[in-house]
């Protein structure tokens, strides 16, 4: 008796396309190709407000603009990772960043990640909207799986990656060094079949009857995504969940 599991067959599937000169633009916020000339002066000053937020990137804190737009320079040549600048349409500033990256189209497979986030984009519905965007362009495009990726010991950004209904697939021990410290990663992933619900969930979230006249959130987007997940984070048991 053959007990091989049967796969799917995906013969018959295409490859999705690679994220290009790709503009994504929603309600609160558009992302745009990063561009040094464009981007790189408000970003600077919009980061220049904490410093913490570089710390478990493996490049930065800028203390001179100079600095910043050499780096921006670099980071806008790349194809992979393909940066975008998050731009907030209430106020029309520059004030984030995140990108595409291990980009496989041969697999269907596509990461998110650089995020870094000035304070003043910090929770709000145009940081929550930018990662919206990026994965529904992602799966609209044909991507079969959508990875986030972090430092183990940064709690807030898997607390973000369960907010958002990627779940959780393990903790991958001394990958990697960054800026002279072990980096333990925490891996999580959604895939396409989750998607629509996932969609559904974040548009919910995103919708302005969530809101009341104080701009608090009725549901909270963990709450919607919880049931889709198909495991939970056990580092998360017991925390407090916080909305990045």
């Amino acid at each position: 008796m053959n007990e091989t599991p049967i796969r799917p067959d995906l013969r018959n599937w295409t490859p999705p396309p690679r994220p290009g000169e790709t503009r994504l633009e929603g309600r609160f916020c558009r992302l745009e190709s990063l561009d040094p000339g464009r981007h790189a002066a408000q970003l600077h000053a919009a980061n220049r407000a904490d410093d913490a937020i570089w710390d478990y990137l493996p490049y930065g804190p800028f203390e001179r603009a100079e600095d910043y737009r050499d780096w921006a320079g670099w980071a806008a040549a790349q194809s992979d990772p393909k940066f975008f600048a998050i731009r907030v349409l209430e106020t029309d500033l520059v004030c984030g960043v995140a990108s595409f990256l291990r980009i496989k189209p041969e697999a269907g497979s596509i990461e998110v990640g650089h995020i870094n986030l000035a304070p003043v984009l910090q929770r709000s519905a145009a940081a929550t909207e930018a990662i919206y965007l990026m994965m529904k362009w992602a799966f609209e495009n044909g991507y079969r799986r959508f990875e986030w990726k972090c430092d183990a010991s940064n709690l807030g950004s898997r607390r973000a990656a369960q907010r958002f209904g990627f779940s959780y697939e393990g903790v991958f021990r001394q990958a990697t060094i960054v800026k002279g410290r072990n980096r333990d990663t925490a891996w999580f992933a959604c895939i396409d079949a989750e998607w629509p619900r996932l969609q559904t969930a974040l548009e919910t979230w995103l919708a302005p009857e969530n809101f009341d006249a104080n701009g608090h959130q009725r549901q909270s987007l963990a709450t919607l995504t919880a049931p889709i997940r198909v495991s939970a984070d056990p580092a998360l048991e017991g925390a407090t969940p916080t909305r990045p």
